[in-house]
């Protein structure tokens, strides 16, 4: 279905789009697990320049970073998360496991949040914040290395799944 509006044509969205922070969160998640399934094995180690983080790499950045975000507002580290994930997980299915983990970790550590608790203060990096906020930071910060994500596989010859459609 096309919709013009005032000269802009608008088509069906992907599930989540506009539906507030759950449904965005779940579309962003979705897309991300599609792109590192969609990849294959060798392509982890893809890195677009020397020094720059490889594409297994980015994915632990998000998950890492989605874990200790998180940590701000409560709920505690995985005890399996150790100094230098990001460099020494490589490999495709632990790295999908690690993603997953956090993405799962975030969705259901704001399901449990109530209303009132989202304007509760928090200090991150000797700054205040919200737990509102950190949940703003979260989503920025997957949607920001998504659009990474999609370049690194374009560049490496993988298209997103959701480009077909």
């Amino acid at each position: 279905m096309v919709l013009g509006l005032g000269g802009v044509a608008l088509h069906a969205q992907p599930e989540g789009l506009w539906q507030g922070y759950d449904g965005e969160w779940g579309h962003v998640s979705r897309q991300l697990i599609a792109l590192a399934e969609a990849t294959p094995d060798e392509k982890f180690a893809w890195r677009p320049a020397p020094g720059v983080r490889s594409t297994s790499e980015v994915y632990m950045h998000i998950a890492l970073t989605n874990f200790w975000l998180l940590s701000v507002t409560g709920p505690k580290m995985p005890a399996d998360a150790k100094e230098g994930m990001e460099k020494a997980v490589t490999a495709k299915a632990e790295v999908i496991d690690w993603l997953k983990r956090s993405l799962d970790a975030v969705k259901t550590a704001h399901a449990g949040m109530k209303h009132e608790d989202l304007g509760r203060k928090v200090k991150v990096e000797d700054r205040d914040a919200t737990v509102d906020g950190m949940y703003l930071r979260i989503a920025v910060h997957a949607n920001e290395h998504m659009g990474q994500l999609i370049a690194y596989a374009r560049m490496s010859g993988v298209a997103p799944p959701w480009a077909k459609e």
